[in-house]
């Protein structure tokens, strides 16, 4: 009865909730994490109090062995979203079901972590922020989630980068001795640099600034933090012609050496599920 009363209701004003379709993902990384949770308003826990799956006549066009399901869910944490939002809110989703043609897994009390948006008309549908943004709850999961989510509300949280600027490079006044300066173009127009710095016989160090000014004695970013995703996510793997259009031919190979390291440092920003688009 709650789809048939649901669903009917929502096809008689032009579908407001949105289906998904999900599959069953490797294991996410911290940026798959990031990615899911930065663009999703909602991030919520919830209990599922019940799910009904769809008739071909209430969910049509659903590819080959999924089955489309009404899912009504108890928030049990609110990570992310407005207070507003009710205790028990509704979705729809698109699931697999196994060899046997049978359901797939919503049982009753079942728990999830769900990335989403609300629906601007009905505050108690959402629709999920991408095809994969339903998770198996976990407390790790949860919490890596939590501390994504707050590093980005901080009021010095980095910024989405959109690419890399102009870079110099000056030789200091010993053999071996340089710094390296790369500035980066955010979304908001915060300033963003890294530094890289050569001292005769000691290792080379680089160090990035979220102010106009560099502090040489921080450490690089640790892996799997929100400054180490920003970077490690967004900057391109080969530095870009134009950063080096100020540049001598010996000045460019030096940067270029100093951006291989940076990106050497940061490894490969590794995801398990698509890139996002943009």
């Amino acid at each position: 009865m709650l789809a048939h009363l649901t669903i009917a209701a929502a096809l008689a004003v032009g579908q407001p909730i949105e289906s998904q379709a999900v599959t069953n993902p490797p294991a996410l990384t911290y940026a798959d994490l990031a990615d899911l949770a930065l663009a999703a308003p909602i991030a919520a826990h919830l209990r599922v109090s019940g799910a009904d799956r769809l008739s071909e006549r209430e969910a049509p066009n659903v590819r080959a062995g999924y089955r489309r399901y009404l899912v009504e869910a108890d928030i049990v944490a609110l990570i992310r979203g407005p207070n507003s939002l009710p205790a028990r809110i509704r979705y729809l989703i698109d699931l697999p079901n196994d060899s046997r043609d049978r359901p797939a897994d919503l049982r009753r009390r079942g728990e999830w972590l769900i990335l989403a948006a609300q629906s601007p008309v009905r505050p108690a549908e959402l629709r999920l922020a991408t095809p994969d943004a339903q998770l198996a709850y976990a407390p790790e999961v949860a919490e890596r989630l939590r501390a994504i989510l707050r590093d980005a509300n901080a009021a010095d949280a980095p910024p989405r980068i959109t690419g890399l600027g102009r870079a110099f490079h000056v030789p200091g006044s010993l053999p071996g001795e340089s710094e390296t300066q790369f500035f980066l173009q955010t979304a908001n127009n915060r300033p963003i640099s890294i530094s890289v710095l050569r001292r005769p016989n000691e290792a080379p160090r680089w160090a990035v600034s979220l102010t106009e000014v560099i502090d040489e004695a921080s450490p690089s970013p640790a892996r799997d933090t929100l400054i180490w995703y920003r970077l490690a996510c967004s900057l391109p793997a080969e530095l870009p012609r134009q950063s080096l259009s100020e540049a001598s031919a010996d000045e460019a190979r030096a940067i270029g050496a100093d951006y291989r390291l940076v990106m050497t440092s940061l490894g490969r920003c590794e995801r398990n599920r698509p890139r996002p688009a943009g």
